[in-house]
């Protein structure tokens, strides 16, 4: 069985539901995993996505905030959802596929703009929330499963633009890459689109406040595709569209993609 997933931070649905379509329709990707949705589960416009081949779903959402949704033309089987850090956030979901593998989608807490817990709760929630994703893993090791999503941390030198200029920025923080580290450790999960593409700047994410995104490039890789080491070797094909950011009234996330032979 082969399958190709995508995930995007859409922010809003409803907004670009126009967008998520355009997506369905052009790149037509298995499943899709989208963060900060932005809406209850019930308003989530399911009916203009099944129209396009997508009859299944599992979403956790809340009004106006969060939120997580996994579209499939593909069974799906709803495999629960964490709440992490304890803080009522609709920020995880899984689904289990028939072929058995479990696919997670995260939204990490962005964790606000000063990296220093004393001083901005937020920040000190995305530790604790990337603490008890290690916890978890630690506690039940993952088999078989795919975790993806916007983890709002780019890890890697080569993952911003300006490695030095970005150190005490939120989302590249030492702090911030060591906790991340530790999570993908503690589940063994293998980086699939390093593992394609090993080498060179790759970014998913652009602000909207940098004026002329594409030429600047000031960007961050913050969307993730993971899978668990017993399945990484069938991972390949990823890719950033990085397109999707210039569309019409975009998000200011790109989808991210990868396919798995399983």
């Amino acid at each position: 069985m082969s399958f190709t997933l995508a995930t995007w931070n859409i922010n809003s649905i409803r907004l670009r539901e126009v967008l998520v379509c355009k997506l369905l329709q052009e790149e037509a990707p298995d499943v899709l995993c989208l963060q900060e949705c932005k809406s209850p589960v019930e308003k989530i416009p399911l009916e203009a996505f099944q129209a396009l081949g997508y009859s299944h779903m599992v979403a956790r959402g809340q009004k106006g905030y969060n939120g997580v949704a996994i579209l499939s033309k593909l069974p799906l089987e709803d495999a629960g959802g964490a709440d992490y850090a304890s803080l009522d956030h609709a920020r995880h979901v899984a689904a289990r596929l028939a072929n058995g593998v479990t696919i997670h989608n995260f939204y990490v807490p962005a964790g606000g703009d000063i990296p220093d817990r004393e001083k901005n709760i937020k920040f000190g929630q995305k530790l604790d929330y990337l603490t008890e994703m290690r916890d978890a893993f630690h506690a039940e090791s993952p088999k078989r499963s795919i975790l993806v999503g916007d983890l709002n941390i780019a890890p890697r030198e080569d993952d911003v633009w300006d490695h030095k200029k970005l150190l005490k920025v939120v989302s590249h923080t030492p702090i911030e890459v060591e906790h991340f580290g530790a999570t993908q450790d503690a589940g063994k999960w293998v980086d699939i689109t390093r593992q394609d593409i090993p080498d060179g700047q790759l970014y998913s994410w652009w602000s909207y406040r940098s004026p002329g995104w594409e030429d600047a490039d000031k960007g961050r890789r913050l969307d993730h595709i993971w899978a668990t080491s017993d399945i990484a070797n069938a991972g390949h094909g990823s890719r950033v569209l990085r397109e999707a950011r210039g569309w019409e009234k975009p998000s200011d996330h790109a989808p991210v993609f990868a396919t798995f032979d399983l």
